[in-house]
């Protein structure tokens, strides 16, 4: 009842300012800043239907505004960029334009924008279907070189980037702030952490290319906030988005409000997401019942004409959801997010700004199998967890004159502790309790220096970049089994990284680059310190050990592009020879915790390993309004010492989209097939089995009733197939794995005053 009031009212608030329009005046004044270091864009040239001139020395231009043209700027650092109707409106509003410099294109680097910028109608469509996600490890899923460990039908998606899993993947949310797990299990992965209708892009830089972030081993995936937007004058705005998907009975909602002006920028969001089972395309029943919600405000506070505050304040709430892979179920994951960043323009002869970042990340976990139907019930258990994660940030940026230097300090401290309780109810144990500990209360500190070159020659961008961590590591409650097998239970490590890369451009529309890098990663607190907990790919119990050598990573990544008025190619391929790589073996000597286990398994280094693959990306415009894309990415990872392949590496992804748009752009039809091939390269090391090849076809469509509110209507998996990934896990007790979804009809409605 108190959510359908707060609900009314919000939408309430929303109808209020829908009729708000933005007065034409003669001439307006904006201002073209750089989304970094928010120093103005001098001698930017702009194209508005017959307007048409040069940024001054302040980054102004001025303009009269009209509701239907498209603005067109360009710049030598900032290549050329385009703005609709609607993004004109919201500039004009803001008095500002942001936009970041081209450099950042030059690394092996996918930008997933969260809004589209190819139209209005495109920009609003996958705005909503995005942010109502109440995981953002659904979100990557629409990336090719992207899948996902799952062991819930709904929940907790675990990101695969070409392989690299956990730790070998540096997530982060602008740059800096992350979560861990404190599921044992993952059932609450970092990227569930993250609130997509906070985000407004998802950068993936690939390889060990980019030591911006930190030790970007397998990857990078950065989640980029909506940035602080000031305007001349006292603004509203808001946001309202609901969907109901028929497959599971699901509902989400999510919606923004705030207000903006020359000083400051004040914005409150919030989502909801509830649902039950859903069919597969067997009309078999798969329990993925979940309950999830976001609330947060973001503050932005202009101190003077050089200096900046931000403050994000994130709150999410995952209660009573299913998880038909494991033994247990989520009761509860609680989980505050804050931070706080201080941005100094300075703008001498070669420094330009500064940036400082603090944050605060706590995550506590409560799961048990009270949910479950076990027969025989033998033990009632419960684990309650937690983790913590602080730390800061500081980055100068200096601008040559074909060049920029970023240089800066981190320090990111995580921590975890657990405990697991199991209340034996038959057999010899029957009336006991024992208490386990999960993590051996251990700690990872991380304290860096990095920096990272971008070099501008004729026809040819130069790009270093390296980072130098001290990594320690210690146990602050050992228990006795766990320091019976591992005497030393703190070690301190130095972790060096480099990376050099460069890209060659042709008169022809043709660019060729070549990527070195060298990456070595510590290993996280659950390789070092997790006390017989089954974690793993099988039902193994898994062991840490502290003792683990840094893996390394080498790797060469080739990229071949090709642009033209209609059509764009990008092929990348990759090879990464693996040194010390991190893994498990069972161990016949150690007994399991639980009965169910076969046994123990210990954490421990390979000594080579390999992967290698290719992503190809394809895209055209055909007739006006239509559009078509396709894309493949594919993997291959090996272990050189069992002489087997690499466990959880999915297969080849191969996926084609064909939109149209008619009605003036009003009606934008799309449909989208996937086929992913059999994947037979499994690891009998691990229990793994071939997973079948399958096809699915999606179809949707989106209707711009007026230019703030509009619909999609779609179908997912229209043929109602019968399928799972291969990175799907099987069900509790059985070699079943999770199918996906069958047929699932869906509807979202939007209000978009942003």
């Amino acid at each position: 009842m108190m959510m359908n009031r707060i609900l009314s009212f919000f939408a309430g608030v929303l109808l209020l300012f829908a009729g708000h329009s933005l007065a034409q005046e003669e001439k307006a004044s904006v201002q073209l800043l750089d989304t970094t270091t928010k120093i103005p864009i001098v001698g930017a040239h702009y194209h508005y239907k017959s307007q048409q001139g040069v940024s001054d020395a302040q980054g102004v231009i001025r303009l009269k505004y009209t509701d239907t043209d498209t603005l067109f700027l360009s710049h030598i650092s900032y290549g050329t960029w385009a703005l609709t109707a609607e993004q004109v409106r919201h500039a004009f509003r803001a008095a500002v334009i942001y936009k970041e410099q081209e450099v950042l294109s030059f690394q092996p680097i996918t930008v997933f924008a969260m809004r589209s910028k190819m139209t209005e109608v495109e920009e609003l469509s996958l705005n909503v279907q995005d942010k109502l996600s109440h995981d953002a490890g659904a979100v990557l899923n629409q990336i090719p070189m992207i899948s996902s460990i799952r062991k819930s039908g709904s929940y907790g998606f675990d990101p695969v980037l070409r392989g690299f899993k956990f730790d070998q993947i540096n997530l982060v949310i602008d740059g800096v702030q992350t979560s861990s797990a404190a599921c044992p299990n993952r059932m609450d992965p970092p990227a569930s952490q993250v609130a997509p209708n906070m985000m407004e892009q998802i950068e993936i830089f690939k390889g060990p290319h980019s030591f911006r972030y930190g030790t970007s081993f397998g990857g990078t995936i950065n989640f980029k906030s909506v940035p602080t937007r000031f305007s001349q004058g006292h603004t509203v705005y808001s946001r309202l988005s609901s969907s109901t998907e028929s497959n599971g009975g699901i509902y989400r909602t999510e919606g923004v409000l705030g207000m903006q002006s020359a000083n400051y920028d004040f914005g409150l969001f919030g989502s909801l997401s509830k649902g039950s089972d859903y069919e597969d395309g067997e009309a078999i029943s798969i329990p993925s019942a979940f309950q999830r919600a976001s609330i947060g405000m973001n503050l932005g506070w202009r101190l003077s004409e050089k200096q900046q505050l931000s403050l994000s304040v994130t709150y999410n709430n995952a209660k009573d959801t299913d998880f038909a892979a494991l033994p247990m179920d989520l009761r509860s994951d609680k989980t505050w997010l804050l931070s706080a960043k201080h941005t100094l323009s300075v703008n001498r002869k070669h420094l330009k700004s500064w940036d400082t970042v603090l944050f605060a990340t706590r995550v506590n976990h409560l799961m048990d199998n009270l949910g479950k139907n076990l027969v025989p019930r033998m033990v009632d258990a419960e684990t309650d967890a937690n983790t913590f994660n602080y730390g800061g940030r500081s980055e100068g940026i200096w601008a040559f004159e074909q060049g920029r230097l970023y240089t800066g300090l981190d320090l990111r401290i995580e921590r975890a502790n657990g405990e697991r309780t199991r209340a034996f109810l038959m057999g010899p144990m029957a009336g006991k309790t024992v208490y386990d500990d999960v993590w051996n209360d251990g700690q990872v500190a991380r304290a860096s220096v990095f920096g990272e070159y971008h070099h501008s020659f004729t026809a040819f961008r130069l790009i270093l970049s390296g980072r130098l961590e001290y990594n320690h590591a210690s146990a602050n409650d050992v228990n006795d089994k766990f320091l019976s097998n591992n005497p030393e239970t703190s070690k301190t490590q130095i972790n060096p990284n480099i990376s050099i890369g460069g890209l060659k451009d042709f008169s022809n529309g043709l660019s060729a680059g070549v990527w070195l890098g060298r990456a070595q990663r510590s290993g996280s607190i659950t390789e070092r310190y997790i006390n017989s907990y089954p974690v793993g790919v099988d039902p193994y119990d898994m062991l840490g050990n502290p003792a683990l050598n840094p893996e390394i990573n080498n790797q060469i990544d080739l990229t071949l592009g090709y642009k033209s008025a209609g059509m764009s190619l990008d092929i990348g391929v990759f090879a990464s020879f693996l040194q010390d790589y991190i893994s498990s073996e069972i161990d016949p000597n150690l007994i399991p915790t639980m009965p169910s286990s076969p046994g123990v398994r210990r954490y421990l280094n390979i000594k080579d390993a390999l992967m290698r693959g290719f992503e190809i990306t394809w895209a055209q415009r055909l007739f006006t309004g239509h559009k078509q894309s396709l894309s493949v990415a594919y993997t291959y990872g090996q272990d050189r010492v069992r002489n087997e392949p690499l466990p959880e590496i999915a297969a080849l992804d191969v996926r084609y989209a064909l939109s149209g748009s008619y009605l003036d752009t009003k009606l934008r039809p799309t449909i989208a097939f996937r086929h992913v091939l059999k994947q037979e390269r499994i690891s009998t090391a691990f229990g793994e089995t071939k997973t079948p090849s399958f096809s699915v076809v999606d179809f949707a469509i989106t209707y711009q009733v007026l230019r703030n509110l509009g619909a999609t209507a779609g179908v997912k998996n229209l043929f109602d197939e019968a399928y799972y990934e291969h990175l799907n896990r099987p069900l509790a007790g059985q070699s079943r794995a999770i199918f996906a979804p069958g047929r699932n009809i869906y509807l979202s409605l939007f209000v978009d005053m942003m």
